[in-house]
């Protein structure tokens, strides 16, 4: 937790890793580990160690947030909400659960009207499809 609280979240990862190796049932290793790893932008990583809160304890908003971010950087934009919905509604007063709730689904809203906009037969990046 030192080396996560310095600014280095890569070796807390390490560190963590193995504590979570040694003890897997360890909810709060686990969640420093999910923590560091998402500080180090091992956004697939900490969105699976968060999961594996997540079921055990469907109540856990911290981890149902942590997992909707994870989710959400990792580009899943669809599975974030959900998880973000969840944290938001647990924890009503937690502007941050709320606003990123707000702006994944402002990413979804926007991507939908870009496909909605977008003549057939293109990609979402504005590509034609070969054929």
């Amino acid at each position: 937790m030192d080396l996560l609280g310095r600014g280095s979240p890569a070796a807390a990862a390490q560190v963590l890793q193995r504590a979570s190796t040694a003890e897997p049932s360890s909810r709060s290793v686990r969640e420093a580990l999910a923590r560091a790893q998402f500080d180090a932008g091992w956004y697939e990583a900490a969105a699976e160690n968060f999961r594996v809160i997540v079921e055990a304890s469907p109540s856990d908003d911290y981890a149902n947030f942590g997992l909707g971010l994870a989710l959400a950087r990792s580009g899943d934009h669809a599975a974030a909400a959900e998880f973000l919905a969840l944290a938001a509604a647990m924890r009503p007063d937690a502007a941050h659960y709320t606003e990123a709730l707000r702006s994944v689904r402002a990413t979804l809203r926007a991507r939908q009207a870009d496909r909605e906009s977008s003549p057939p037969g293109t990609h979402e990046d504005g590509q034609e499809e070969s054929r």
